[in-house]
């Protein structure tokens, strides 16, 4: 019974292995002789990377986005990334797998260098078609002067580099630069680092002008503080010199009062005048600082 078993799971086993199989084949061919499928696994790469590096979709880097170059046609690079001050990079997947994968599989050294050598007219001729778009001539991008090219195997990318020590001035000569998924990855960190550097100096900048504004306002609030200290000394100067004319002097208000209470007014026999309003001398005001 257990030989039974074991010789079912084998058969399963021998299964999957030959589902696997089947499958890595199809995608590779798929790869291979699709071009349209190609682009969009280089695509899937590059998005990877771009979520790898710290930096902010929609924000600091763009997608698929749609523009027109001088000539009027329809560019739409894979990737755009922003950089502070409303500037751009442009990046663009090119993936090139049959001359590759037939260089990786050749049987002979013979076989393998005619290979390489498909290898690299195939990437200097993505660099060509790339340079042909004028990505930099579109109104929308305030770009420098290259575009990244993003090779999305790094094997592939070192074949190419190691075979051909031109490839870099060849591509540059055409404003174009070569990168593979590691060297991308450190240029958009660097990217995203700025864009941090960016956003604290924007936090200073932010906090020295709340900072002035408090400032002033704080300024603003002493003056009317002085201007409320004023109005109270004008008031209490009104006021002592309203009191004493209504208790000092000749036939003031106080003593006539005081005297028709002495005729013999009705009054209530509780309620008489305050004594500070019966002095002769002119009333000063009462402060807590006796100087």
């Amino acid at each position: 019974t257990e030989r039974i078993e074991l010789k079912t799971e084998i058969k399963n086993l021998i299964f999957l292995n030959q589902k696997i199989s089947e499958e890595a084949n199809n995608l590779a061919k798929a790869l291979k002789g699709d071009n349209k499928k190609q682009g969009n696994w280089g695509e899937v790469i590059l998005e990877k990377v771009l979520e790898r590096s710290g930096l902010i979709k929609d924000q600091e880097y763009r997608t698929q986005f749609t523009t027109a170059n001088a000539d009027g046609r329809r560019i739409q690079p894979d990737a755009v990334i922003l950089l502070p001050d409303n500037k751009h990079i442009i990046v663009d997947a090119k993936v090139s797998l049959v001359a590759y994968e037939a260089c990786v599989n050749a049987a002979t050294e013979e076989e393998r260098e005619r290979y390489v050598k498909e290898h690299l007219i195939s990437v200097r001729n993505h660099v060509k078609l790339l340079s042909e778009k004028d990505y930099h001539t579109s109104t929308d991008f305030n770009t420098p002067d290259f575009v990244l090219l993003f090779i999305p195997i790094e094997s592939s990318f070192s074949v190419a580099v190691q075979a051909d020590q031109e490839l870099f001035s060849f591509a540059w000569d055409k404003k174009i630069v070569i990168v593979s998924p590691s060297t991308l990855l450190a240029t958009l960190r660097t990217i995203a680092s700025l864009w941090k550097q960016e956003r604290q100096t924007k936090n200073v900048m932010e906090i020295a002008k709340e900072g002035g504004d408090l400032y002033d306002k704080f300024v603003g609030f002493l003056e009317d503080m002085q201007k409320i200290e004023k109005a109270i000394e004008m008031s209490s100067r009104a006021y002592l010199d309203a009191v004493n004319k209504l208790s000092n002097g000749n036939g003031n208000i106080v003593k006539r009062i005081q005297k028709i209470q002495q005729l013999g007014a009705k009054t209530n026999k509780d309620k008489s005048i305050p004594a500070r309003f019966l002095q002769n001398d002119e009333i000063t005001p009462i402060t807590e600082d006796t100087n």
